[in-house]
This record gives C-alpha cells, sequence and structure tokens, in this order.
C-alpha cells in the first residue's frame, strides 16, 4: 500500500561552500519546499567557516564531518546509507551551488510515484539566474539522449509526465529507496566527476529506468568557472573514460584489446612527433597497469546485486 507522507532526505555534499552565498542560497531553498524533506549535509573537509555557518544558521539540518576529503560520490554514500537505514522513501541529491523553486521536490516526488519504473530522475537544470540553461545540463537535452524533448519544447507540448533519458547531472537528482537498494552507492573508484554517468549505467543494468522531468526545475551557479586545460587535467579526463569503459557491466570490452590499441597510439603519435598524446596515452596505459585488479574488481562491483557503499 502506498504511503500516503512519502520522506524524504535532501543530501547536499559541501566543500567550500560560503563562496557566493551558496550554501545559504541552497539551504534556505530546502526549507521553503512544498514537499517536506528532512536535510543531511555531509563535509569533505572544508578549510573554510561552512560547518560552522550551517549549524548556526540551520541548526535544524544534520551534519556530517568528515576528516579527509572524499570526494563527490563516496561522500553521497554516507548520506544514502543512512536513507535507507532511517527508511526513507527518496533521496533527493543537490548539489552545495545549485537551489530549488518551492515546489520542485513535490513534483519530482508525485511523479515519482506515477511512474515507479524510474529509479533516477531528474529536474531540468537552469543557470544561477534562471535565465537559461545550465550549459552542461543542455546537452543532456538532444534527440540522442532525451528523444521527443526538444520536439515538444518547440510546439509548446512539453509532456506532464517523465521524458526517458541517456544522462544527466547529479547536481540535482531524486532517487528512489528502491533503486538505492537495488544499485547502491556511487563507486569510490570515481573521486569526483563521471560518478554519475557510471551510476546511470548501472541503473539501467538493474532494470531501473533514468528520466527528467521537465515541469520541476533548479538552479545550478556554475558558468563563471574556468576548466584547465593542464596535462594533468587531460590525463585525469581520459583516465575517468578508460575507468567508464572497464565499469559499465553491459560491456563487452577486453582490457586486453583496449592496452593494445593504447601501444598502437602512443607509436602513432611518436612518429608523427605528437609527444603530447604520447605523454597523455603513456600516462594512461601505466594507470591502466598499475590499477588492473581494482578495475577488473570494480567491473564486478557493478553487477552485484545489492547495495555497495564502499
Amino acid at each position: 500500500m502506498q504511503k500516503k507522507n512519502p520522506k524524504v532526505l535532501s543530501i547536499i555534499v559541501t566543500y567550500n561552500a560560503l563562496r557566493n552565498d551558496w550554501i545559504n542560497l541552497c539551504l534556505s531553498s530546502l526549507g521553503k519546499s512544498e514537499e517536506p524533506t528532512d536535510i543531511i549535509v555531509v563535509d569533505n573537509a572544508s578549510t573554510d567557516n561552512t560547518v560552522d555557518y550551517i549549524k548556526s544558521h540551520f541548526p535544524v539540518v544534520d551534519v556530517h564531518q568528515s576528516k579527509t576529503n572524499l570526494g563527490f560520490g563516496s561522500a553521497n554514500n554516507i548520506a544514502l546509507k543512512k536513507c535507507l537505514e532511517r527508511d526513507y522513501d527518496f533521496a533527493f541529491l543537490l548539489n552545495q551551488d545549485a537551489w530549488i523553486d518551492k515546489s520542485t521536490i513535490k513534483l519530482l516526488v508525485s511523479v515519482s510515484l506515477a511512474e515507479p519504473n524510474f529509479g533516477v530522475i531528474s529536474p531540468i537544470h537552469l543557470n544561477g539566474d534562471g535565465s537559461k540553461l545550465d550549459k552542461n545540463f543542455s546537452n543532456c537535452l538532444t534527440p540522442q539522449k532525451c528523444k521527443g524533448f526538444l520536439d515538444d519544447v518547440y510546439f509548446n507540448r512539453v509532456k506532464d509526465n517523465i521524458y526517458e533519458a541517456e544522462t544527466s547531472n547529479a547536481a540535482a537528482w531524486l532517487i528512489t529507496k528502491e533503486c538505492i537498494k537495488n544499485v547502491g552507492g556511487f563507486s569510490p573508484t570515481f573521486f569526483h566527476y563521471a560518478e554519475d554517468d557510471n551510476y546511470l549505467t548501472r541503473v539501467k543494468f538493474h532494470s531501473f529506468k533514468h528520466g527528467i522531468f521537465a515541469k520541476a526545475v533548479i538552479y545550478h551557479d556554475r558558468e563563471d568557472r574556468k576548466v584547465s586545460l593542464t596535462l594533468k587535467n587531460e590525463i585525469d579526463g581520459e583516465i575517468r573514460k578508460m575507468l567508464l569503459l572497464f565499469s559499465d557491466p553491459n560491456l563487452k570490452k577486453k582490457y586486453a584489446l583496449f592496452s593494445i590499441s593504447l601501444i598502437k597510439e602512443i607509436l602513432r603519435y611518436f612518429l608523427i612527433g605528437d609527444f603530447r598524446n604520447v605523454n597523455v596515452r603513456y600516462k594512461l596505459l601505466t594507470y591502466l597497469f598499475n590499477k588492473r585488479n581494482n578495475i577488473i574488481r570494480n567491473k564486478m562491483i557493478t553487477k552485484k546485486s545489492g547495495p555497495s557503499f564502499l
């Protein structure tokens, strides 16, 4: 029998969240939610006054302080585990630099109850002032990744149910209890970035759907941030792509074939004198060999039927 009053736990991972009044905007918006929600903050060892500020200005918020920076996924896992232990019906993940409309969670919960086969539902992500789509999120709305959405927007017929989608950013997700129980938490292989892509792959593997509900919105304030194009960041990005490949239980990629392809690329770039790409592929190959056992183990974890909060 369906509960009359579903319980929602909102989860925010913080790290130096006082910038641009972020944490105040985030927590204040949750406090005004039409759908009642408890709130837990997992702080990743902030070096500013984030924790003291939350405790002083938002005393009802449950604050968990980590002694080290666990990364986005592992910090969320602490709260997701509590979500199950305390028998919440939904977890609502929200970035520290994002905030909601008062109707956002209520709309997401309502549509989730109507379509329980969707394990993860994302609202529309707007930029900080609500004047346009969040740039990264807009990439999730292409016809290839979210069928029918752009057509419906153009013809002013956006539907009242969920658009099934390939991906969305974990800056704002509603996750059902059943999804958490079966899929588990985020993979600890991904410290920051790509953990949401990996999670959605596992969601689909466990026969849940993921989608976007266009009538609910959040505001994500991140447009002014510059991305550093250092060699380290380029290598880190390639490593994340590789880990996504090997942690995808739906792909039958061979470890040896991938290694051989890297060796071929190293030789090709060496012959044409592109030593930057030689460096990137060599670092990637070295990482692959050094982490071979962990990568294979992670692939098995994604196939596991129960939750894995590692």
